[in-house]
């Protein structure tokens, strides 16, 4: 299998650690399709790296997401790997048209819905999914399973950590419901990377990204590498489903409630039921 080119889907690859992994995993062989939210920064990306396969998708828009589902289902009768990796953190609360809290959206109710729309075919390839979390669950998160989306006491760094520990019990609800049927799903945290991130909101990580402070932080470089890690075929087999990795690919540790399997079946039910999905 690793030896064998795969087809690997990227989101958030115009930017960042996901355009350094699309451009390493071409160079390796690899038949990369690329998503992103700008046209001229995906391209732009894509040609540098030789990489042909883009699509273009803003997950503020839940019917951008739904399209972009049809267009990958249409062209790639096989997806061997899908990284859910776009995200950010925003300020707010702010509604998106579709009626969630754009934070939650972007980052969690976008990937799932995209997700469950390529089920079928990830299923057949007896893929891998990677969700990019992030220590902010640890950190920032305090979840309320009533309140999905942190319309109560709104905070950037709150609404983030929850969107992130999101993405944790998502790849431990696919885990739940098709590791028998061969589906791997798990979730990593990439360091604290200096790229863009936080250029759109008052937290206080905004500081920390974009001041001289950005000197201390990981290069896109090496965020993107360790994502590309996690993506390559190669180490497939090192990879145990439902667990969650720091940054040099170890099993590490989230906030507690990301192994409750009460709250990870309820997070599962509670998002398919915000989007109308039922799962095969």
């Amino acid at each position: 299998m690793a030896d064998t080119p795969q087809t690997i889907v990227i989101t958030g690859a115009s930017d960042g650690i996901g355009a350094v992994a699309a451009r390493e995993l071409a160079a390796a062989g690899h038949h990369v399709v690329m998503v992103g939210r700008s046209p001229e920064k995906t391209y732009a990306v894509a040609r540098a790296a030789g990489i042909a396969d883009v699509h273009l998708a803003d997950f503020t828009h839940l019917d951008e997401v739904r399209r972009l589902a049809g267009e990958v289902r249409e062209r790639y009768p096989r997806i061997d790997v899908l990284a859910n990796n776009a995200g950010g953190i925003f300020t707010g609360p702010t509604r998106t048209d579709d009626g969630f809290e754009k934070t939650f959206q972007v980052n969690h109710l976008a990937p799932f819905l995209l997700t469950h729309h390529l089920i079928d075919r990830l299923l057949d390839s007896r893929a891998l999914v990677v969700n990019t979390a992030s220590i902010a669950a640890r950190m920032f998160s305090a979840l309320d399973l009533d309140d999905l989306n942190t319309w109560t006491r709104f905070t950037p760094n709150r609404a983030y950590g929850n969107a992130k520990l999101a993405g944790i019990l998502f790849a431990r609800g696919l885990t739940t419901h098709y590791a028998a049927r061969g589906l791997t799903a798990i979730s990593f945290h990439p360091g604290v990377v200096a790229t863009s991130f936080a250029s759109d909101t008052t937290s206080p990580l905004r500081w920390l990204y974009h001041t001289v402070m950005k000197g201390f932080l990981v290069s896109p470089e090496q965020g993107g590498e360790n994502l590309r890690r996690f993506l390559d075929p190669a180490h497939r087999d090192d990879w145990r489903s439902g667990t969650y990795y720091d940054p040099a690919g170890r099993q590490s540790r989230t906030t507690p409630v990301a192994g409750d399997l009460r709250v990870i079946d309820e997070h599962w039910r509670r998002s398919s039921a915000m989007l109308g999905l039922t799962w095969p």
